[in-house]
């Protein structure tokens, strides 16, 4: 078998075999195949596509060029979701012990936020203490005990997506849909979970831009997941505005606690609540999506969600005093509307930005993040406002530049006409 051959049937739009996948996959993992014919692969599957059946021969070789999790001693159902990013997204924080106080067993590998979209490990990892370096041991006993684990992924678990990654980014083929989708489900497929949920974002701060490429994606994953033996749902949701309030670390996690306590935005509470439902009815914690619909709000409400969080923040080590002082800062700096009007739209992508810029995120994997600073909203999609009403704070630790609160007055639109909010969740793919 030769790489030039693979690379020329698929230049010319034919069917690539598992067996040559595989070789292609297994070769580049050893350093037998150089990157310059794995760049001409990428770039011929990003002009001529793959079929479900090829995407899913592309999944199971990186799923197996490395570790994959073995949670059988996991007693249940394992249930994951994963997001493919957006700004303010705080939903495994409050989905995860949501989800536990239900019964349902969580065993999560996360990762870091890199550029405008925060990690969940980052926000873990900003509570004084809370560790994510979980033994496999530790794990499994934790997700056995309480029902819920949040780690971060082993260097070990799928290189070959690290690998084709780096190479994406620097030829101009991220934004394939295919890849895209191979990299999320090989990644999910090897931490070891029956059911997953996938919650695509679509809008400004999101990677999807349309609601063609959202669902061809979800599609997609739902396919490569069924096709593997495991149950995916996909959720494609709203990102034109960021989701709840708070954007920035710790900013983030207080939100997260306010929701479980019953007191979280509309729209992350909807969010968290429709897809915590299904992973409740899947891993078999009811007996239908409306009744998991039903235990997942009421635990939001009377205190069960809460104490979950409680008690697994507990296990890693984590501990926060109070909330009140939980969030410190040298400034707080309002920004005021200049116009008024009715909130029409609010660009996530300028407030994950100015989030970053003032520390809150990374540029590089070797930046170092303040987890105190951030961006609050103070006014969503459908608000009315007049001239001087604030639209949202500024959180910093350091002079925060003119550049940044511009960046975020510009990132609200603001009409004459009444604005009715949107949906936060636009379709579910099952």
């Amino acid at each position: 078998m030769r790489m030039v051959d693979i690379i020329e049937k698929k230049r010319d739009n034919h069917f690539l075999t598992k067996e040559e996948v595989d070789f292609v996959i297994q070769g580049y993992t050893k350093g037998i195949i150089p990157d310059y014919q794995i760049s001409a692969l990428l770039m011929a599957i990003y002009f001529q596509g793959m079929t479900d059946e090829e995407a899913a021969f592309l999944t199971n070789a990186m799923l197996h060029s490395g570790d994959v999790i073995d949670l059988s001693k996991v007693e249940g159902v394992k249930v994951d979701k994963h997001s493919t990013g957006g700004v303010g997204d705080k939903t495994t924080l409050i989905l995860g012990p949501l989800v536990a106080s239900a019964g349902a067993k969580l065993a999560k590998l996360s990762g870091r936020g890199l550029g405008h979209t925060g990690g969940t490990l980052d926000k873990l990892e900003s509570i004084e203490g809370c560790s994510i370096a979980l033994s496999e041991e530790q794990f499994i006993k934790q997700v056995n005990d309480i029902n819920i684990a949040v780690a971060g992924q082993t260097a070990e678990l799928v290189p070959a997506d690290k690998l084709l990654y780096a190479l994406r980014d620097v030829t101009g083929t991220v934004n394939s849909i295919p890849l895209i989708a191979s990299s999320i489900m090989s990644k999910k497929l090897a931490s070891g979970a029956d059911v997953i949920c996938l919650d695509v974002k679509i809008g400004d701060g999101a990677f999807m831009k349309t609601i063609e490429d959202a669902r061809t994606l979800s599609q997609l994953m739902v396919s490569i997941g069924n096709r593997m033996g495991k149950t995916v749902i996909a959720f494609i949701t709203d990102m034109d505005q960021p989701l709840g309030l708070a954007v920035g670390n710790r900013l983030e996690v207080k939100e997260a606690i306010e929701t479980l306590s019953g007191h979280g935005p509309k729209d992350l509470e909807t969010l968290c609540v429709e897809i915590g439902s299904h992973m409740i009815f899947n891993a078999k914690k009811a007996k239908s999506v409306e009744e998991a619909r039903i235990i997942a709000y009421d635990n939001l409400h009377n205190g069960k969600a809460l104490a979950k969080w409680n008690e697994f923040i507990h296990a890693q080590g984590g501990h926060i005093a109070s909330l009140d002082d939980f969030v410190k800062v040298k400034e707080i700096i309002p920004v005021k509307a200049n116009q008024a009007g009715y909130i029409s739209k609010i660009k996530a992508l300028p407030v994950g930005l100015a989030s970053c810029k003032l520390g809150g995120g990374r540029e590089t994997k070797e930046d170092i993040i303040d987890p105190m600073v951030g961006v609050v909203l103070k006014k969503k999609i459908g608000d009315y406002v007049n001239v001087g009403d604030t639209l949202c704070e500024v959180y910093a630790n350091k002079i925060a530049s003119n550049e940044i609160l511009e960046g975020l007055l510009e990132a609200y639109e603001i009409v004459t006409e009444v604005v009715k909010p949107g949906k936060i969740i636009l379709e579910t793919i099952l």
